[in-house]
């Protein structure tokens, strides 16, 4: 994920979150929102409660790196909120990745 598809300011972040369509699971929950850019913008948040600093800096590149390999998965026309829940504390990446991959096929069948 490059550095410019990251969204870090609060008030864009809330806004896909309060407007955006959700899909859920016991490890993410993934907001998505419409926008008309060529390409998506991705947020990840987890809460301070899960782990400490360094449990959850591993956990967001994870995420990112799971954004990157599922690239395809993601609408270019579409920004992404991923809220990690403490469900993933005992997930493999594998596991995480399913997770992903399910939900966005799930977002993508809800919309039809």
């Amino acid at each position: 994920m490059k550095r410019y598809e990251m969204i870090k300011d609060k008030e864009v972040f809330n806004s896909i979150i309060k407007k955006g369509h959700f899909v859920k699971d016991s490890h993410f929950v993934i907001y998505n929102r419409p926008k008309r850019e060529d390409f998506s913008h991705f947020g990840i948040a987890i809460k301070k409660s899960i782990g400490n600093a360094v449990t959850r800096n591993r956990l967001k590149r994870q995420v990112r790196a799971l954004v990157d390999r599922n690239r395809k998965m993601f609408k270019k026309t579409e920004d992404y909120i991923i809220m990690i829940r403490e469900g993933i504390l005992n997930a493999s990446f594998r596991e995480m990745e399913s997770a992903i991959q399910i939900l966005m096929k799930g977002n993508a069948d809800e919309k039809k």
